[in-house]
């Protein structure tokens, strides 16, 4: 898995990242996380500082959940895609958001297709 929709509340970027790549190489997981110095605006849940990260899909989301709790913030949880096949100039992902165990919302992202576009923001959900 290769995602750059997950992220954790601002200001916990640094700190949250090299507490999960500790983690992981602690019990063994395949999993590295790198900020992009990237930031997202949502209306309902925050600033988030945006990482990208290579690794099994399984471990990124435990290991995210764990620094969620560890820190007491929100967390996006990304990488989700649509079963459905649409064939737009855009690519879309969704991610939860996620504040230690609790599911606090969902959001929707796009970016362009075309060359390497930020990834912004498109819907978002309270639970």
């Amino acid at each position: 898995m290769d995602s750059e929709t997950f992220g954790v509340e601002k200001g916990y970027g640094l700190q949250a990242v090299e507490w999960m790549n500790e983690e992981a190489k602690k019990m063994g997981w395949k999993f590295e996380a790198r900020l992009y110095n990237y930031e997202i605006q949502t209306k309902n849940f925050g600033s988030f500082e945006m990482f990208s990260l290579i690794g099994d899909p399984k471990a990124a989301r435990e290991i995210t959940m764990r620094a969620s709790k560890r820190f007491k913030i929100k967390v996006i949880e990304g990488g989700y895609k649509t079963r459905k096949l649409l064939v737009k100039l855009a690519k879309n992902e969704y991610g939860m958001v996620k504040k230690g165990d609790r599911t606090v919302g969902q959001i929707e992202f796009e970016s362009s297709r075309l060359g390497h576009g930020d990834w912004k923001v498109t819907k978002e959900e309270r639970k």
